[in-house]
């Protein structure tokens, strides 16, 4: 057994460190926490100082006692989990869980995973840093409690099964009045003056007014004044500039620059960045600092030297503008200057290319520009006060711009380009003048990377929250990554040219979006209520106030019992008050009277979603409709839900079965005896008739009809969310590029599905028929436990054919169904009844 014990969080970074220790170091991985609160209860003291209640969770228990037997051999333990709170919180759990001795146990730090980085780490450990252990300690038992508490009034108030988090409601907040933002915007519309002008050279070049008119009637009299005007240059004017390299990146700032340049969502860019990580790519990736080590701004300086001279070097240090920045990271950066790129993953590749350009433009040289600003006079024979003006940048120097230009969030309209040569005094022949009716725009909806810089801006969250707060707002269908549908608008361009002016009427498209992030109604729904009943917690400034304090707990500036006692004290009161006061919300929208009964027609958020409703609630007899996933309770009209319920709509019989056209809770269809065909995607059911069923009924009967008969199954193939497949005994094939899958041979199939049928034999570990459980291999390692729809996944490492059938029906148990979710409320409010004894 080697001498030393070295613990990290990944499998993956534990093989690339293991390289870099000799013989005498063994390296092994906690697969992340071994620790945490218990799922099935608050696992908080909130009558006495606030302990949490740490258990390891049974799919752990083995690596536990093997990590404790390595120790018990080892001289000495390093604990080697990263350098931020959560990192902190592993190794104590790991010192306390392993009952480690405090004379044999070393904590040990880096930012990257590289030979020197590691051995200089060995050479300077450190003790378990307990202002960061408390400050994840007081962010991880706050945010059990605000989640704990809160969501069972959500289940009362609204609906089963919602859930609130301090960060994550917030978060929706922001982008729901964004959403009411833009339906409250009212367009203003004015006349923005273009024109075309050519030098005495021959040379094109585009010139604007600076002013907006506000009507037609003074852009059309603008033009009039132009009629047989000329035009002569009044001023020219050239000025040097300079534009500066962005900062190297940050998590935010990598994760805003990955979505623009490479259109990663933000779990994907750190997922990537993870792995670049641990193979020793790059640097820690979880980072508020701007700061870049003195060896990197020096390697950094040599390459650009070496690359492209001298000229192009400035070594430069940078500021962080973060609220409130975590611990003193660097920047993220690559570990070697001199690798420009990398082999392998093409995704991989690209992120790092992008933090490679970033790192290295930011110590090179500022670009130099000339700006040119041109002032055009109006000669006519009615006096005309407004000049024309042209702008023009040239780039002088290069600079940083020959390795890297920082993305913006939002296209601009213009961009500055070269003009040609002119003078002061110089006649301008003008070609023409348009007059184009423009209105000013709404507010923009949030991208994922644009909420992550305005999250930043408020000092809400913090690197380690960006990614995982996006990805939970949108797995609990508060805010969907949607397609807003645009409408049509005209709008008018008046044109002089030739000494005539024409008028020409357009067409444009506004209000489209397609993959910006859109509140769902019940995410709308849950906002106002919370923000009704709890202003406090989804108030900005009360958010950014505890990073703060979680800051202060990380500096060693404030006891985090306190601050636990300070917000519990407040909170709960208000928990216990909403719970008894409060009303019901169902986001219940009056619309009218139903003019065949008189009843109330009315909309509301219902157990299956947004629903439609004839008859007031305490009415006898009462009719109900889904509404279209394309409608929205607070947006859809008296007609549209009075049309709904002429569904669902019988059209005929045809080959002896009813063919009907509904709506269901995943959008429209045409219902064909047994078989349920969707809508193309915008279709008004309404709209359906007899003939058009009959075709959409052929063509699944077409796509569903068997190509091959294999050992006396058939075969269908198809295209679905994931591309081209063939379905064979239940199991969906994927048919990738190397065949042609409209002309795919019997061969093909063959082998396809011989194919499938050796993985799932191989990616089977073990089955239990009588009980329907079964253990499979998973993606990066990791195994499951399913039963019917239930999968429990394994980390990485588990010994899953050892797991026997007790332990998988324990695992399965743990992930209790919905209907179990009462008695999880009334376990919550015994405890609130017990807390009020204080």
């Amino acid at each position: 057994m080697a001498k030393n014990l070295v613990i990290v969080e990944s499998p993956a970074k534990a093989k690339t460190i293991e390289k870099f220790l000799g013989k005498d170091f063994k390296v092994s991985s906690s697969f992340g926490h071994i620790a945490d609160l218990p799922s099935k209860e608050l696992g908080v003291d909130v009558e006495g100082d606030f302990t949490p209640k740490y258990i390891v969770s049974s799919d752990k228990k083995k690596l536990v006692a093997e990590l404790k037997s390595l120790s018990k051999k080892a001289d000495m333990v390093w604990l080697a989990s990263d350098e931020d709170r959560e990192g902190e919180a592993i190794a104590w759990h790991l010192a306390e869980e392993l009952k480690l001795d405090k004379n044999k146990t070393k904590r040990i730090v880096f930012h990257e995973i590289t030979k020197s980085a590691i051995l200089k780490a060995i050479e300077n450990p450190r003790q378990i840093d307990y202002n960061l252990v408390n400050a994840q300690q007081a962010r991880r038992v706050l945010d059990r409690l605000v989640g704990y508490e809160l969501s069972p009034v959500l289940w009362k108030k609204v609906k089963g099964g919602l859930s609130a988090g301090r960060v994550q409601s917030v978060a929706v907040r922001l982008i729901v009045e964004r959403e009411r933002e833009i339906e409250a915007f009212t367009p203003v519309g004015s006349y923005r003056i273009d024109a075309e002008f050519t030098t005495l050279e021959g040379s094109k070049f585009k010139a604007k007014l600076p002013k907006n008119f506000d009507t037609e009637e003074e852009a059309r009299e603008f033009l009039r004044k132009n009629l047989g005007a000329s035009y002569k240059i009044s001023d020219l004017t050239k000025k040097p500039a300079s534009k500066s390299p962005a900062a190297p990146f940050t998590t935010s700032t990598l994760q805003q620059e990955a979505a623009r340049k490479l259109y990663f969502s933000v779990g994907k860019t750190m997922t990537i960045a993870q792995r670049l990580y641990e193979a020793g790519l790059i640097t820690y990736m979880r980072t508020d600092s701007v700061n870049l080590s003195n060896d990197a701004k020096n390697a950094a300086q040599k390459e650009i030297i070496s690359s492209y001279g001298k000229e192009y070097s400035k070594p430069r240090d940078y500021k962080g503008k973060s609220k409130g920045a975590q611990e003193a990271h660097e920047a993220i950066r690559p570990t070697d200057m001199t690798q420009h790129s990398i082999s392998g993953d093409h995704d991989q590749a690209r992120l790092y290319d992008l933090i490679w350009k970033r790192t290295l433009a930011s110590q090179m040289s500022d670009a130099q520009l000339e700006r040119t600003n041109v002032k055009i006079d109006v000669l006519s024979k009615e006096k005309v006060s407004e000049n024309f003006t042209a702008n023009g940048e040239m780039i002088k120097f290069d600079g940083f711009l020959k390795v890297y230009l920082e993305g913006t969030d939002f296209e601009e309209e213009e961009q500055e380009g070269m003009l040609p040569n002119m003078k002061n005094g110089d006649s301008l022949e003008n070609n023409y003048i348009t007059a184009t009716e423009r209105f000013t725009r709404p507010p923009y909806r949030y991208t994922e990377a644009s909420l992550v810089k305005q999250l930043e801006e408020l000092g809400i969250g913090r690197p380690s929250t960006y990614a995982p707060t996006i990805s939970t707002i949108i797995s609990r269908n508060y805010v969907e990554k949607g397609t807003v549908e645009g409408v049509e608008r005209k709008y008018l361009q008046l044109t002089l040219q030739k000494e005539n002016i024409k008028d020409k009427t357009l067409t444009e498209t506004v209000g489209s979006d397609k993959g910006k992030l859109v509140p769902t109604d019940i995410g709308m729904i849950v906002n106002d209520f919370l923000v009704e009943h709890f202003e406090n917690i989804l108030d900005y400034n009360f958010t950014a106030k505890v990073e703060q304090d979680f800051d202060d707990i990380a500096e060693g500036k404030e006891e985090w019992t306190k601050m636990m006692k300070d917000f519990y004290g407040k909170f709960h009161p208000r928990v216990e008050h909403v719970e008894e006061n409060a009303d019901r919300e169902s986001g219940e929208r009056i619309l009218g009277e139903d003019p065949e009964t008189g009843k109330t027609v009315l909309v509301r958020l219902g157990k299956y979603g947004p629903m439609a409703q004839i008859g007031a609630p305490e009415d006898e007899e009462k009719k109900f409709a889904s509404l279209r996933p394309d409608q929205q309770l607070h947006l859809v009209t008296f007609e549209e839900v009075m049309d709904l319920f002429k569904l669902p709509k019988t059209l005929g019989i045809y080959e002896k079965e009813e063919v009907e056209v509904n709506n269901g809770r995943f959008g429209p269809y045409v219902r064909f005896g047994k078989t349920f065909i969707s809508l193309p995607k915008g279709m008004d059911p309404l709209d359906v008739d007899m003939a058009f069923a009959k075709e959409l009924i052929e063509e699944k009967k077409k796509a569903d009809a068997p190509i091959y008969m294999y050992e006396d199954l058939p075969v269908q193939k198809g295209v679905g969310r994931f591309g081209p497949f063939i379905k064979w005994n239940n199991m969906f094939i994927n048919v990738n590029k190397k065949y042609d899958f409209d002309n795919l041979s019997d061969e093909d199939i063959e082998e396809l599905i011989e194919d499938k049928k050796q993985k799932e034999i191989d990616k089977l570990i073990n089955e239990w028929p009588d009980e329907k459980i079964r253990i499979e291999k998973a993606r990066w390692g990791r195994f499951n436990i399913i039963k019917g729809k239930t999968k429990v996944e394994l980390p990485k490492g588990t010994e899953a054919d050892k797991i026997t059938l007790e332990e998988a029906k324990d695992l399965l148990d743990k992930k209790s169904p919905k209907k179990k979710t009462a008695a999880k409320k009334k376990t919550a409010t015994k405890k609130k009844a017990t807390a009020k004894k204080k």
